[in-house]
């Protein structure tokens, strides 16, 4: 037995959480593109197109182009990859396993923006970053802004790659530019509402299908010493999904520039209904990734989560005594009948400025996330939801979910992805954004200001951002 087999036998003996169909989605190519949206297209696109120009003015280099070197090198390499990705480390087995002569050592560190992202800055600042590393599309500008990626359209078989992958995650990594490609996508995240079957059910509280039910719910839930969900203060990424859902829009571009807006109505709209969740003590606030969050949901004190894809690998890892309770539903919606669906993550495998090998990291990011063994073991470790069109035909996905009481919840992953608006757009400093947001939500959660302040600051603080890094913003 191959070594890469006996891994993934392993896997599937150890690790219970795994997920199911989404064949549902993939028919073909149009409807698999859209089953998983993300971010803009075309106005993104063009917009980004902008920003690799204004690289220029801000201390980055032009980037090589496609016909550029990208030769391998001699002898045998050395990589080091870092990721945040639970297990990701049973991927790069079988990877070095299978090239002796280009080994992969792996670097764990926190989720991007709970401090990875900066790790990056600050060692691509100093000139030691790492070959490779996780980064979101959401964070994909700052760093191009930054000249912190290495074009790897020279490389062998990188061009040739764009078939494979779900068209508007191809444009994510190339930002519209000719002849680049400065990452290898590798997951999305469309938004669904993971959920305690059993405590609703022993309640008698009828699973929420609208806000309106959700805050009705949670009162009961509170009555009862509970709480309906979680607000996280840090995680604005979640924040902007669930914006994302109402029909808002942080960011927009055209020739004249960018245009920023933090608190148009629908934002509005969903930072006014948290707040009152807040307000009434009708939501936990506690720190999110932590040891306390974790116990909150594993001892029944939490009943709901509005998360993505991969959130079924967070909950099945931090409340382990839960198995078996959980289900997945749709989002609940601001208007009855309606089907919108919020997007929260997505990442890519990107080659850092400055890798002595940026042929065999670039070899190593392609296989991650196109080979069908490495997608197999990285969903079974971490339910990630490929970015792959032929990724979804995988058997793993057709398994149901026993944490899940067998259901198949990445049905309803995918029937959310189908309900994504496919031109949300990603502004150019992303990481200054939520980290502004970010002290004004803790401020918010404590009783000093309201969410509303927070994104009013915030904006504020973006458009000053943009204008510092001569970057062109309409006010």
């Amino acid at each position: 037995m191959s070594i890469r087999r006996k891994t993934l036998d392993r896997l599937a003996a150890e690790r219970s959480v795994t997920t199911t169909t989404i064949t549902t989605i993939t028919t073909n190519r149009k409807e698999h593109s859209m089953a998983i949206s993300l971010v803009a297209r075309a106005g993104a696109i063009a917009a980004i197109s902008a920003l690799a120009l204004t690289a220029c003015s801000t201390g980055g280099t032009d980037a090589p182009a496609a016909g550029g070197d990208c030769a391998p090198s001699d002898g045998p390499v050395s990589l080091t990859f870092t990721s945040w990705l639970p297990g990701v480390e049973e991927a790069v087995a079988i990877w070095n396993e299978e090239n002796p002569d280009i080994q992969v050592e792996v670097q764990t560190g926190p989720n991007g923006n709970g401090g990875t992202y900066q790790n990056f800055f600050n060692q691509l600042a100093a000139g030691n970053a790492p070959d490779l590393g996780q980064i979101e599309f959401d964070a994909m500008p700052n760093f191009r802004v930054q000249d912190g990626l290495e074009n790897i359209a020279a490389c062998e078989g990188i061009l040739e790659a764009e078939d494979q992958f779900v068209p508007w995650t191809w444009s994510q990594v190339t930002f519209g530019e000719e002849d680049a490609v400065y990452a290898i996508p590798q997951d999305t995240g469309p938004m669904a509402m993971f959920y305690r079957a059993d405590l609703f059910e022993a309640a008698g509280i009828p699973v929420p299908t609208t806000w309106e039910e959700y805050e009705a719910a949670a009162v009961q839930i509170r009555a009862q010493g509970g709480y309906i969900n979680n607000f996280s203060q840090s995680d604005i990424n979640a924040f902007a999904g669930l914006v994302w859902q109402a029909g808002g829009e942080w960011f927009s571009n055209d020739a004249d520039g960018w245009s920023v807006d933090l608190t148009g109505a629908e934002t509005t709209q969903v930072a006014d209904y948290w707040q009152g969740l807040i307000d009434n003590d009708l939501v936990a606030v506690y720190p999110p990734w932590t040891d306390e969050w974790n116990a909150a949901y594993n001892s029944s004190e939490l009943w709901t989560w509005v998360s993505a894809v991969w959130g079924a690998n967070t909950i099945a890892s931090g409340a382990p005594d839960t198995a078996g309770n959980w289900a997945v539903a749709p989002m609940p919606q601001w208007e009855a009948g309606a089907s919108a669906a919020g997007n929260w993550g997505g990442s890519t495998t990107a080659v850092l400025k400055g890798s002595d090998h940026p042929y065999e990291a670039a070899q190593f990011a392609l296989w991650l996330n196109t080979d069908a063994d490495a997608l197999t073991a990285m969903n079974r470790t971490a339910n990630i939801y490929p970015a792959t069109i032929e990724g979804a035909s995988l058997p793993v996905f057709g398994e149901g979910v026993e944490f899940y009481g067998g259901q198949k919840i990445y049905e309803v992953f995918a029937e959310a992805g189908n309900n994504v608006d496919p031109n949300f757009t990603w502004g150019p400093t992303m990481t200054q954004v939520y980290n502004d947001v970010a002290d004004g939500f803790s401020g918010a959660v404590s009783g000093s200001g309201t969410l509303l302040d927070a994104l009013t600051a915030g904006q504020d603080a973006t458009i000053a951002a943009l204008k510092a890094a001569s970057i062109p913003v309409k006010e």
